[in-house]
């Protein structure tokens, strides 16, 4: 009785010792006598001494960031940028089996990956479209990843550093193009003005009474200016008329 007591308490001591628990965010890869046997799920799980073990493996979506890269773009210009890369684990076998700290490995990689687009892109390309570049890199790091069970979500440019002499110019160039700017609207400007002084004057000539409706609007406008200036309107008619009087005295002489 004794024996089968002893029994019972050293099975039960081993079934206590045995007990992993893995927790939601987390997945298990079991290894028996040094083989892969299969990836445990959520919960409590036997894992026996000696002859199993097990290595758990966080699934949650990482943020690591990729130090500042030297790159040349390129037009061979020189900058300093710098990224931040999101992915998780999606096999956890294959991260645990493949690849060897592959934190350390995803880093490596984007860092490489970061600095060869940039390399392939103008400084314009680079400044302007970075949603572009970043899903380059996204797509390669994450193509190159998948055998290590490695997801990449998603990859975002933070910070691009210029030279302080490159920043002047391109200060330069940003001041050029808004006068360029400021000169092309004053144009544009002038010319719709020009357009409309010009219908105005059509549609005055066209109707003979608005004319003299026009003078006298300005005559009304004089009067209320506190001034001793005394304006005399003319009617147009009668300079013609002067006007060809003195034309026929001419062709008289």
């Amino acid at each position: 009785m004794g024996f089968i007591v002893a029994i019972l308490f050293i099975v039960g001591f081993v079934v206590l010792i045995s007990i992993r628990q893995i927790n939601e965010y987390q997945r298990g890869v079991k290894f028996q006598l040094g083989r892969y046997k299969k990836t445990l799920m959520p919960g409590w799980r036997l894992v026996f001494p000696v002859i199993q073990t097990m290595r758990k493996v966080d699934i949650r979506v990482k943020a690591v960031d990729v130090p500042d890269q030297e790159a040349i773009t390129k037009d061979n210009i020189s900058a300093r940028i710098n990224a931040v890369i999101y992915y998780k684990v999606a096999d956890a076998a294959k991260a645990t089996i493949e690849v060897e700290y592959f934190q350390h490995a995803v880093g490596q990689l984007a860092q490489t990956t970061m600095r060869n687009v940039v390399g392939e892109m103008d400084l314009d390309e680079v400044l302007t479209k970075r949603d572009q570049a970043s899903q380059k890199i996204k797509d390669i790091v994450d193509s190159l990843t998948d055998p290590w069970g490695i997801k990449v979500e998603n990859v975002e440019l933070k910070d691009i550093t210029l030279p302080e002499e490159m920043k002047r110019t391109i200060a330069k160039q940003a001041e050029a193009e808004r006068e360029r700017r400021a000169v092309v609207i004053k144009s544009e400007g002038e010319v719709q003005a020009a357009q409309r002084l010009k219908e105005a004057a059509d549609m005055l000539a066209s109707s003979p009474g608005a004319l003299h409706l026009r003078t006298l609007s300005t005559l009304n406008d004089l009067s209320s200016d506190q001034s001793n200036t005394v304006i005399f309107a003319i009617p147009v008619e009668i300079l013609r008329a002067f006007d060809s009087v003195v034309g026929r005295f001419k062709e008289g002489k």
